[in-house]
C-alpha cells in the first residue's frame, strides 16, 4: 500500500484561476462574432474566409488551459510514499474537545465562534513536530472524531468537517466530553497528557468539575479555552437573516460562562484562557503544555516519498509541442480530403 500527498498544497489554490481563464476565453469569443456581425452577414463573410478555422482556435485553448492546469498540479510536488515504518518520537499527548452546540455559532467573536476555534486549532496542528492530537466533538453527549495521532493532515482534513449537525444532540455536556477525552489516549500511563475543552461554557448538563478532578487523579491535565465575549450575542439561523429566539419570541443571547470554565481548569490542575476577537488564547495554552515532560512513544509514519512531477512534465511537454504545430487556419491539404463526399 502506498500514500500519496502533495508536497506543497499551497499551490492547489491557484486552479482557481482556471475558471477565469474559461471565462475570458468566452468573452474574447464573444467579442470576435459580435465584430463580424458588424461587418456584415456571417456566412458570407465565412466564405471569404475559407482559411480561417472557427474549431481550431477552441483546440488550442482547451490544449493551453490543460497545459495550465497539469503545470499547477507539477508545482504542488506529488509524491508517493511507499514505505510504512515505525519512528521513535518525543513529545506529549493533547486531545481537543470542541463544543459544537448551536450556541457556538453566535458571532460575537468573528466569524463566529466555531469558525474561530477551528481556525485556531488549525494554526495549532501546523505548530505540532512530534506531539499526538486527537479531537473529541460534544455538543448534549460527545463523540471521537479523530482518534489521537500524529498524522496532522488527518487532522485538519477532520477538522474541515466539523460542524453544528455532527453532533445531534444538542446541549453542552463538558463532563462527557472530558470522560471520552481520557479514555482516548492512548495506553501508554507515563505519556504527559492534556486535555483542552473549547467552548463557551454555557448551560452545562452534568458535573464537568468532577469529571475534571478525576482526569487530573490519572495524571492528565484539562485545561479550558472560554470561545465568547460576556456581553454575548444572538444566535443566527442557518440560510436566514433571523436569529434564535425564546418561547416569548425574544431573540436568544448566549453569554459566555467564565466562571463555570475557570473552575473546571482549576479542578483539573490547567489554565483557563477567555477568547477574544483578536486571539483565541490556544497558542498561549498550548505554549504552556509544551512545557510537559516529553515522553517518547513509537508510532507508524509513511517514508521514503518519491518525486512523481517527472511524467506531468513530459505530459506538459508533449502537449505544448502539438499545440504549436496546431494553426488557427485550416490546413490546406488536410481540407481537400473529403471522406464522405462522393466522387464526380
Amino acid at each position: 500500500m502506498s500514500v500519496f500527498r502533495f508536497a506543497h498544497p499551497e499551490f492547489l489554490y491557484l486552479l482557481f484561476l482556471v475558471p477565469g481563464l474559461v471565462l475570458f476565453f468566452l468573452y474574447i469569443r464573444y467579442r470576435r462574432i459580435k465584430a463580424i456581425k458588424s461587418f456584415g452577414n456571417p456566412e458570407l463573410i465565412d466564405a471569404l474566409m475559407p482559411d480561417v478555422s472557427s474549431a481550431r482556435p477552441i483546440l488550442k485553448f482547451v490544449m493551453v488551459a490543460f497545459t495550465f492546469t497539469v503545470f499547477i498540479f507539477l508545482l504542488a510536488g506529488p509524491q508517493f510514499g511507499s514505505k510504512l515504518q515505525s519512528v521513535k518520537r518525543k513529545g506529549i499527548e493533547v486531545i481537543i474537545a470542541l463544543d459544537v452546540s448551536n450556541s457556538m455559532m453566535a458571532n460575537d467573536i468573528k466569524p463566529n465562534r466555531l469558525e474561530r476555534s477551528k481556525q485556531a486549532i488549525s494554526k495549532m496542528v501546523e505548530k505540532l513536530h512530534n506531539d499526538k492530537i486527537g479531537l473529541v466533538v460534544f455538543a448534549g453527549d460527545a463523540y471521537i472524531q479523530l482518534p489521537i495521532t500524529t498524522d496532522y493532515a488527518s487532522a485538519k482534513m477532520f477538522l474541515s468537517t466539523i460542524n453544528t449537525n455532527v453532533v445531534p444532540v444538542q446541549g453542552t455536556a463538558i463532563g462527557k466530553a472530558i470522560d471520552l477525552s481520557v479514555k482516548s489516549f492512548g495506553p501508554q500511563s507515563d505519556a504527559s497528557r492534556a486535555i483542552i475543552v473549547i467552548t463557551d461554557g454555557e448551560n452545562h448538563e452534568d458535573d464537568a468539575i468532577v469529571a475534571a478532578k478525576k482526569a487530573q487523579e490519572k495524571g492528565i491535565v484539562v485545561n479550558t479555552i472560554g470561545m465568547g465575549l460576556p456581553q454575548g450575542g444572538p444566535i443566527p439561523i442557518e440560510g436566514t437573516n433571523n436569529f434564535v429566539k425564546d418561547r416569548s419570541g425574544n431573540v436568544v443571547i448566549t453569554k459566555l460562562d467564565e466562571e463555570s470554565l475557570r473552575q473546571i481548569a482549576e479542578s483539573g490542575g490547567g489554565n483557563y484562557f477567555r477568547a477574544n476577537n483578536t486571539k483565541t488564547g490556544l497558542s498561549d495554552l498550548f505554549r504552556e503544555i509544551s512545557k510537559m515532560d516529553k515522553t517518547e512513544f513509537e508510532s507508524k509514519v509513511y517514508a521514503d516519498y518519491e518525486d512523481q512531477f517527472q511524467w506531468l512534465a513530459w505530459v506538459i511537454l508533449f502537449v505544448l509541442v502539438v499545440e504549436v504545430f496546431v494553426l488557427n487556419k485550416k490546413n490546406r491539404y488536410l481540407s481537400k480530403i473529403k471522406l464522405f463526399e462522393s466522387g464526380k
